[in-house]
């Protein structure tokens, strides 16, 4: 039978499917659909200090083979968090990753020190790179000095392994991965999503409010293979790839260009069960190319 765990040096997790931050809720919303232990991780959805609206609707748009959001991280904040993230440990023993977010540097810090103190709370992805809570899509992730100052402040403040989260909408990922791994992460995770834009010709205006809006799904994914190959040969940390996942066979692309893991996102919306299909379609392949572990193809591509 194939094996699937994944070893990323802190920690080992029995797969390499992560539900991406974002589109996975709270994990309790999927509790009906599947067992979230077959999961290497949960990502909870963005987290501020305090409550947050989101932007004004509309919030999403559906392009050819993808998806356009603009939900700008609405969520319940910290103390309501807390709450759902006990209520879900008590439901499965799925490890949970709190996606980390702020306002500034400071917000970063605190919000990353709450959750640490989790003992529920397996770690911490660190969300510098989300482009549709400012206009324009500014964000730490697109520079890396400051990428590298927020980084290690966070990191001497926590207890827990860290991710970091990475744009696509930079000149230099790879100089940006790297200072974020200088400064002490754990491991990385990209890509986040790309900036577009959706026009509406009958008001002619641009359909999101923000103007540009973050776009997801299967069109992404040659966009997103290929950034996760270029951080994957320079990074000595595990890199996480997301980007357009929605098969088996897509899973193991990343794995071959050498993530350690992946996290499956868009998918989600449309087929909330995906990832026990995909976990299937997984060991299937694994079974058909006579692999028995992962690490006998990760970083195998051959060029």
């Amino acid at each position: 039978m194939a094996d699937l765990s994944v070893d990323l040096g802190f920690r080992t997790l029995k797969s390499p499917l992560i539900a991406a931050s974002g589109t996975f809720g709270y994990g309790e919303e999927f509790l009906p659909f599947f067992d979230l232990d077959i999961l290497g991780g949960v990502i909870m959805k963005g987290i501020f200090r305090e409550p947050r609206p989101g932007n004004p609707p509309p919030r999403l748009h559906e392009t050819p083979a993808g998806l356009l959001n603009s939900i700008g991280l609405a969520g319940p904040g910290s103390e309501k968090l807390q709450e759902s993230i006990r209520r879900l440990r008590a439901r499965t023993p799925v490890p949970i990753i709190v996606n980390v977010c702020g306002e500034d540097d400071d917000e970063f810090v605190a919000v990353a020190e709450t959750f640490s103190a989790m003992a529920e709370v397996a770690m911490l992805e660190l969300n510098i790179s989300c482009p549709n809570v400012r206009q324009g899509g500014a964000c730490p992730a697109q520079d890396a000095g400051h990428t590298a100052r927020l980084v290690g402040r966070v990191k001497e403040r926590i207890r827990k392994p860290l991710i970091v989260k990475l744009s696509p909408n930079v000149g230099d990922i790879v100089g940006v991965a790297l200072a974020a791994q200088d400064a002490g992460a754990d491991a990385l995770s990209l890509v986040n999503t790309f900036l577009g834009l959706a026009v509406d010709i009958d008001a002619r205006r641009p359909v999101f409010a923000n103007i540009y809006a973050g776009l997801s799904g299967p069109a992404i994914k040659p966009l997103a293979l290929r950034l996760v190959r270029e951080v994957c040969r320079k990074a000595y940390v595990p890199v996480i790839g997301i980007g357009g996942i929605s098969s088996g066979r897509d899973v193991l692309e990343y794995i071959l260009v050498g993530a350690a893991a992946v996290q499956i996102g868009t998918i989600n919306f449309r087929e909330p069960a995906a990832a026990l299909r995909i976990t299937n379609e997984i060991e299937a392949e694994m079974e058909r190319l006579k692999i028995g572990n992962l690490s006998e193809i990760r970083g195998q591509l051959q060029t």
